[in-house]
């Protein structure tokens, strides 16, 4: 296929594009500096520029501000909503006016639509939780909506928290639990819904060959875990302690809103309809996926 990327460069995209090359789809990137070579398209979603597209089959839409890398002010927020909903609406503008549109489109979202919800266990059929980044992805999924009329497949993709020790929440917690500071954050009971780095790329690719698939898929694997359970298990593996408490108050204080959202809240999301489709889990369990990834470290 010839499928376009937005947030090529990220670093999920970067790892999708290569496994895409792999598998022998040809990619034609999304970028924001103009004339950056041969298979890229220039845009600026805050402005509503979009260059001309070139016929293409698939559409994969992956880029967004980041929501982990600083305290959530009232203008950080403005940009991860706006970031996620322009550049939505952008393309779905773009792929309804043209003559032949892709024939699906896989956008980004992530398992935070379902907000805390305890130790229930949440498919795509959950209701929608409550809080900041429940309602951006309401609104960043409402707005691939429109282009159902000219017949285009389209998913959601709901990301847990994609596991790298090149990248995102790994990466961060490595130096810490390697000194032996690591440990559950508040009382530990907080299910973390999460992927592995291969799974999270070879699962995109289900989605986009699948044409059973389409509206919300949560991109998780079948195990998910406590804070407690995985403090233990990367201490264990690292062979540090894990002895260190930290109370529910220190990432209220220290980062507020989002530290509450991204570090306190349960999210028990299960992969029903990657299952249902018949994908098969490189890394099923957080323990295989771990000694896996660390199996270097």
């Amino acid at each position: 296929m010839k499928v376009l990327v937005s947030g090529s460069s990220g670093f999920l995209g970067k790892n999708l594009v290569f496994y895409l090359k792999q598998k022998g789809h040809e990619v034609i990137s999304l970028v924001r500096t103009q004339n950056k070579g041969e298979n890229t398209v220039y845009w600026n979603p805050e402005k509503g520029i979009i260059g001309k597209l070139p016929p293409i089959d698939a559409a994969i839409h992956l880029s967004g501000e980041n929501i982990g890398n600083e305290r959530w002010t009232k203008e950080k927020k403005k940009k991860i909503l706006d970031s996620r909903v322009l550049s939505t609406r952008l393309l779905a503008k773009t792929f309804s006016e043209m003559t032949t549109p892709p024939k699906m489109w896989l956008c980004a979202s992530a398992c935070g639509f379902y907000g805390n919800q305890g130790d229930k266990k949440l498919t795509e059929e959950s209701p929608k939780g409550k809080g900041f980044l429940s309602d951006v992805c309401q609104e960043w999924e409402k707005e691939t909506q429109s282009v159902k009329a000219k017949g285009i497949r389209v998913a959601s993709l709901r990301f847990g928290i994609i596991l790298s020790p090149q990248g995102g929440v790994l990466e961060k917690m490595l130096i810490p639990f390697k000194l032996g500071l690591g440990g559950p954050i508040g009382n530990g009971k907080q299910y973390v819904s999460w992927i592995s780095l291969d799974d999270a790329v070879s699962a995109i690719h289900h989605c986009l060959i699948c044409e059973k698939i389409q509206g919300p898929v949560n991109l998780v694997a079948p195990e998910p875990i406590t804070n407690e359970g995985f403090s233990k298990l990367l201490g264990k593996i690292l062979n540090r302690p894990t002895v260190f408490f930290i109370p529910n108050m220190a990432p209220r204080i220290m980062l507020g809103e989002m530290g509450e959202e991204l570090v306190l809240y349960s999210i028990r999301s299960m992969p029903a309809k990657l299952l249902e489709t018949g994908y098969s889990f490189i890394h099923p369990d957080m323990e295989t996926a771990l000694r896996y990834l660390l199996k270097n470290s």
